[in-house]
């Protein structure tokens, strides 16, 4: 069974990373093999969690589009380029596939061969010349090895079709003539005397004892077949090496990562039906053929803190959700079959997955209760946020304990880390902690800063909402603001792209809202911001 891939959202925060670590662990215990992973880089504050508790940032998943390596292709399909024509053509067959790979010693992929190219090399290319191994002719003409000096065999095709007295006269033997001869034994005589290359004896012709010794002598090597003059000289012309009559330029690959969307949209236009597969290095892994592209094993992957496509990972509509754990509204979402969807009305997802431990009988490790502590601090503004509910309550007082910290002092060294602006750009703040929603049928992106210094933001007020208004256009966004809420005073000035003024007066209540409005208790973009924007919006 392949991996399971389980993460938050983009924009990760402190509940969405941990809660991805803290779920793969319970799936793991259960019998799974999953795999933690984020979907973008970490905030100041969740670095500082992760730091705390000596863990290591879960690696990143760009996308989880289907790819060729998710398609049933051929895997270790090809030839290598020292193989015969005989070989290549008898694998063909075997594989039904006219074009296949060729690749070196070392796997590297050097170039296409196909029926047709050998088809055509065969009825009009240089049939007089042979570039192949002792081996290869061996596996040819199924002969028995009589002598062997060389592994390499290389020269002019000689058949003995003159009788002697004319063969000698009109044809000249040299270290480079590979000569097809039957039971004409001055002609072999004078191939062993004049140093030939190789003899090639047909019909299961024996070599006499004082011909084997000149041969010997001279390093002439000796093969024997049984087959007659007319197949011997076939079969050793498709001794060749396949190297000699391969296409090397103008060849269609693919990467074992490509998209299989990307590739059979370029297969269109290409028209090729088998396309070998390489890896980063050039290495041929196989034979990606079109007919295969409907055997596709997608990614499974679990979805927690989110279950809405817009703030998901690329490709998500490719994969095969598994399982989702979260405490947002139901969003958009949708599986090919019945899923696991937990779903709970709590302030934070980590409060559900301590839920999901203690149904299944899972011991919560120390640092395991440390995340989930981390988390529900960080979603609940330590208890002060309007979704906190009593479970939640009740579940950070149970989960410190078993971590052993006083979650109160953890909680302001955790703000503390994480409100620092310092070193970051305008950019960077506002996708900090963000998310993409979909309402009343067009974009709007919600940010949201949490700090115990909010004047280190307030102070540059012009700047991010000249940022802000750029990304709104330049990113298509009907509306785009940035919450920046303050930890102490339990409430969020907003700032937002010029053009949105009556959407979120509207949305608001505040007639002709300025920039940097203060809103008292507004703390919560689940419960508070998202629904005031999202009941506008739907509406208009």
């Amino acid at each position: 069974m392949d991996k399971i891939y389980v993460f938050g959202h983009q924009r990760p925060d402190t509940d969405a990373v941990t809660s991805a670590i803290v779920l793969s662990y319970l799936k793991n215990k259960l019998g799974m093999d999953t795999e933690p992973r984020v979907l973008g880089d970490l905030n100041n504050e969740t670095a500082f969690v992760l730091d705390y508790f000596k863990l290591e940032t879960p690696k990143y998943l760009n996308d989880v589009h289907l790819q060729i390596k998710d398609v049933d292709y051929l895997k270790d399909c090809y030839l290598h380029e020292n193989d015969s024509i005989f070989k290549g053509y008898n694998y063909m067959n075997e594989t039904k596939i006219g074009t296949l790979p060729v690749v070196d010693d070392k796997g590297m992929f050097k170039g296409v061969v196909s029926m047709k190219d050998v088809a055509g090399n065969l009825i009009s290319g240089r049939l007089e010349s042979l570039n192949t191994s002792y081996d290869n002719l061996l596996e040819a003409l199924n002969g028995k090895e009589v002598l062997r000096f060389d592994k390499e065999i290389k020269g002019n095709i000689v058949a003995a079709s003159y009788r002697s007295t004319t063969f000698k006269e009109k044809v000249n033997i040299d270290k480079e003539t590979v000569l097809i001869v039957g039971d004409r034994h001055s002609i072999i005589e004078y191939a062993v005397e004049n140093s030939a290359s190789i003899i090639i004896l047909t019909n299961g012709t024996e070599m006499k004892k004082e011909h084997l010794e000149i041969a010997k002598k001279n390093h002439v090597d000796v093969i024997s077949t049984e087959y007659d003059g007319l197949t011997t000289a076939n079969l050793v012309v498709l001794s060749n090496y396949l190297k000699d009559r391969m296409k090397t330029d103008d060849v269609a690959t693919v990467c074992e990562d490509d998209s299989l969307t990307q590739t059979l949209e370029i297969a269109k236009k290409l028209k090729y039906s088998n396309y070998p597969v390489l890896d980063h290095n050039g290495k041929c892994l196989g034979v990606f053929k079109l007919s295969a592209a409907e055997n596709v094993h997608p990614k499974r992957v679990m979805l927690v803190d989110h279950n809405e496509l817009e703030q998901s990972v690329s490709g998500l509509e490719e994969a095969e959700i598994v399982e989702i754990v979260d405490h947002h509204k139901i969003g958009n979402v949708g599986t090919r079959m019945p899923i696991n969807f937990r779903n709970m009305p709590l302030g934070c997802t980590e409060t559900v997955l301590y839920l999901m431990y203690k149904e299944n009988n899972i011991e919560i490790p120390k640092t395991i209760a440390g995340l989930m502590m981390a988390g529900i601090i960080s979603d609940t503004l330590l208890l002060t946020s309007p979704t906190t509910t009593d479970t939640d309550k009740k579940v950070l007082e149970e989960v410190a304990n078993i971590a052993g910290i006083d979650y109160k002092e953890f909680a302001m060294d955790m703000f503390k880390a994480g409100s620092s602006i310092e070193g970051k750009s305008i950019t960077d703040v506002i996708h900090g902690d963000f998310k993409n929603f979909a309402m009343g049928g067009q974009r709007v992106g919600i940010g949201q800063v949490s700090s115990m210094n909010p004047a280190e933001v307030m102070e540059k007020k012009d700047e991010f909402i000249e940022t802000l208004t750029t990304l709104a256009k330049d990113e298509d966004y009907a509306a785009i603001c940035l919450f920046v809420t303050d930890i102490m005073k339990n409430g969020s000035y907003l700032l937002y792209n010029e053009q949105s003024k009556e959407l979120f007066s509207s949305s608001f209540g505040v007639k002709d809202i300025p920039q940097g409005y203060f809103f008292e208790g507004l703390v919560s973009r689940k419960k508070q911001m998202v629904p005031k924007i999202m009941n506008y919006m739907e509406r208009n």
